[in-house]
C-alpha cells in the first residue's frame, strides 16, 4: 500500500511538473509577445540616435523609409522625428494609412531652397501614396514652407500645400507650427472626421485649413495670421464646427481673405456651426458666408449658426469694398446670435457679394433671411474703399432678395446709423458698458457681478445689456442671479455672463424691497431697455 502511494505522488509530480513547465514555457512566450507592443514608434534623427539618420539633405529619403517600414510591420505605427534638427526636404514625404507621424516641437520640416518642383501644383510637402488614406495623425512638429527663397512660385496657386490629402478619412492635425507658404496649412478633398485643432498658423499663401466637399471637419483652438486668404475655409462641405480659434491677418500687400470662408455652389450645407471665436484685424471680412453659381433648393443652404464671437477691427483692406464684420449672401436662415462688432469697417453684418471677381458670386434666388440677434454692434467705421454711404451697424445692398430680421441688439456710436435698408424695432440703443473695450474684454459691468477671468468683482453701474436679450432664448446657462433672461452679447448664456444687477439710481428702493418684490422690481427696471 505504502509503495503504491510513492508510485501515484511520482506520477502526480511527473505531470504536475509538465504542467508547470508548460505554464512557465507558456509565460515566457507572453512576455515575450508583451514586449512587441502595438504602435511601437521607430525614430528618425540628425544626431545619429535614431532608427534611421538624416544629414540635413534630402531627408525626406530617411523619413519616407521610416514611414515605409511603419506601413510593413503592423507592430509599429509612429514615425518621430527628433529634435532638435531641421530635416530639409526637395520631395515629397508620404504617409500611408494608419500611421502617426509626430515630432518633437523644436523638429523642423523645411522646404529646401528654389526646390523647382514640377509646373504641376498640388505636390504637398506632406501627402500619400494610395487613391485613399485613412487613420493618419499628424502632430507635434514645425513645417517651414520657406517661401522666401522659392520665389519663383505664386502665392495660392496650389504649390507647395504643406500636407494635402484626397479621400481622406479620419484624419488628424494637431499641435503643428506651420507657417511661411505658398498654399495652405492642411487641404483636405472628398475627407471625412478631420480635426484640426491646437495648431499655430503663420503666412501661409492659401488657407490654413481648407476642406473641399469634406464633411465631419472640425476645427479649434487654433491661432492663426492669415497672408493671402482665410484662416478656415470649406467648399460645398456640410457638419461642420469652427470654435474657439483666433485669427486675425499679416498685413501684406497680397493679403485679403477673410478670417472664416463659407463657399457654396453645389451639394448640401445645413450643419454650419461657428462659435467661440475671436476674429480681428482681418484684411477682408472677419466671416465670408457666399452661397452662387446653379439654382439650388433652401435645402441645401441653411441654418448656419453663428454665434458667441468677438470681431473687432475687421475688414482693414483699402483696396476691396467687401469688408466689415461678416459677409453675406446666397444663405437662407442663418442666425447670427450673442456675438460683439467693435469697430469693424463697412458695417457688421452685411448682405452683399463681391463685384471684383473674374466669376459671377451672385446668389441664386431669392427669399434669403438673416436673423440677427443679442448682438452688441459698436464703433462701426467707414470702409476705406470708396467710403460713402457706410458705417452703418448692418447694411442690406440685396434688398430684393435678401431680408435682415433684427431683435434685441444693442447699437452704439455707429458712424453712419443702426441700419441701412434693414428695420430696428426690439433694439436697445446705448454705451454697453464693457469692462475694458482698449483691452477687447467686453464682459458687462455689472452691479450684480462680472466675471474678470479670475474671479467676479462688482461695478458701480450696470450695463443695459443686461437681461435685455431675445425673450425666447435661453439664459440656462447663466449663473444666478441671472434675471430670467438672457443678456446680450458674447457671453449672453454661458458660465461667465454678467449676472442682474440694479442701475444706481435704483439701488436705494431695492435695498428696501424684500425677497417676494424683487421679481416684479426687475420687470419693471427692464421695461425700458426693451420696449
Amino acid at each position: 500500500m505504502e509503495k503504491r502511494s510513492w508510485m501515484f505522488r511520482w506520477k502526480y509530480i511527473k505531470k504536475t511538473g509538465v504542467y508547470v513547465i508548460f505554464l512557465f514555457f507558456l509565460i515566457l512566450m507572453g512576455t515575450a509577445s508583451l514586449s512587441l507592443k502595438p504602435g511601437m514608434a521607430v525614430y528618425v534623427a540628425g544626431d545619429g540616435s535614431g532608427d534611421f539618420n538624416c544629414d540635413g539633405k534630402a531627408d525626406q529619403v530617411e523619413i519616407n523609409q521610416a514611414l515605409k517600414f511603419v506601413a510593413e510591420n503592423p507592430e509599429y505605427n509612429t514615425v518621430y522625428l527628433k529634435g532638435p534638427f531641421t530635416y530639409t526636404i526637395n520631395s515629397t514625404i508620404y504617409v500611408q494609412s494608419n500611421t502617426t507621424l509626430k515630432g518633437d516641437s523644436n523638429a523642423v520640416v523645411k522646404l529646401v531652397d528654389h526646390a523647382g518642383w514640377t509646373n504641376t501644383p498640388m505636390i504637398p510637402l506632406i501627402g500619400k501614396l494610395s487613391n485613399e488614406i485613412t487613420n493618419v495623425t499628424i502632430s507635434g512638429f514645425e513645417i517651414d514652407g520657406n517661401h522666401d527663397a522659392n520665389t519663383e512660385r505664386t502665392k495660392g496657386k496650389g504649390y507647395y500645400n504643406m500636407i494635402y490629402f484626397t479621400n481622406a478619412k479620419n484624419i488628424t492635425v494637431s499641435n503643428m507650427y506651420m507657417h511661411d507658404g505658398h498654399g495652405d496649412g492642411l487641404r483636405i478633398k472628398y475627407g471625412e472626421n478631420i480635426q484640426f485643432y491646437n495648431n499655430k498658423i503663420y503666412k501661409l499663401g492659401h488657407d490654413g485649413l481648407y476642406a473641399i466637399e469634406s464633411k465631419n471637419v472640425e476645427a479649434w483652438n487654433n491661432t492663426i495670421t492669415c497672408r493671402t486668404n482665410s484662416g478656415l475655409r470649406v467648399w460645398n462641405s456640410n457638419h461642420v464646427k469652427f470654435h474657439d480659434n483666433v485669427i486675425d491677418s499679416y498685413l501684406d500687400r497680397s493679403a485679403g481673405g477673410p478670417g472664416i470662408l463659407i463657399e457654396k455652389t453645389t451639394g448640401v450645407m445645413d450643419d454650419i456651426e461657428v462659435y467661440n471665436n475671436t476674429i480681428h484685424n482681418t484684411f477682408g471680412p472677419g466671416l465670408w458666408l457666399i452661397g452662387y453659381d446653379s439654382s439650388y433648393s433652401k435645402e441645401e443652404a441653411q441654418n448656419v449658426y453663428i454665434h458667441h464671437n468677438i470681431f473687432y477691427s475687421t475688414g482693414t483692406n483699402p483696396g476691396i469694398d467687401w469688408v466689415g464684420g461678416i459677409v453675406i449672401s446666397g444663405f437662407y436662415d442663418t442666425l447670427i446670435e450673442n456675438n460683439v462688432f467693435d469697430a469693424v469697417y463697412h458695417s457688421a453684418v452685411i448682405h452683399m457679394y463681391p463685384n471684383d471677381k473674374p466669376m459671377d458670386l451672385s446668389p441664386p434666388g431669392t427669399g434669403y433671411t438673416t436673423t440677427v440677434r443679442n448682438n452688441i454692434i459698436v464703433n462701426t467705421l467707414e470702409r476705406k474703399n470708396d467710403s460713402q454711404g457706410t458705417g452703418y451697424g448692418v447694411i442690406n445692398y440685396l434688398s430684393e432678395s435678401h431680408t435682415f430680421v433684427l431683435q434685441n441688439n444693442c447699437f452704439y456710436n455707429n458712424e453712419a446709423g443702426v441700419c441701412l435698408n434693414a428695420t430696428s424695432i426690439n433694439d436697445i440703443y446705448a454705451d454697453p458698458h464693457f469692462a475694458d473695450q482698449e483691452r477687447h474684454d467686453y464682459h458687462l459691468k455689472s452691479l450684480g457681478g462680472r466675471w474678470n477671468g479670475k474671479t467676479w468683482v462688482k461695478d458701480r453701474i450696470t450695463s443695459p445689456c443686461i437681461d435685455a436679450g431675445y425673450p425666447f432664448s435661453d439664459y440656462s446657462n447663466e449663473p444666478e442671479d441671472n434675471g430670467a433672461r438672457i443678456n446680450i452679447g458674447r457671453y449672453g448664456n454661458t458660465e461667465e455672463a454678467s449676472r442682474s444687477g440694479v442701475m444706481p439710481e435704483y439701488q436705494a428702493l431695492w435695498n428696501q424691497v424684500p425677497p417676494s418684490g424683487l421679481k416684479m422690481l426687475r420687470i419693471l427696471i427692464r421695461i425700458p431697455f426693451f420696449i
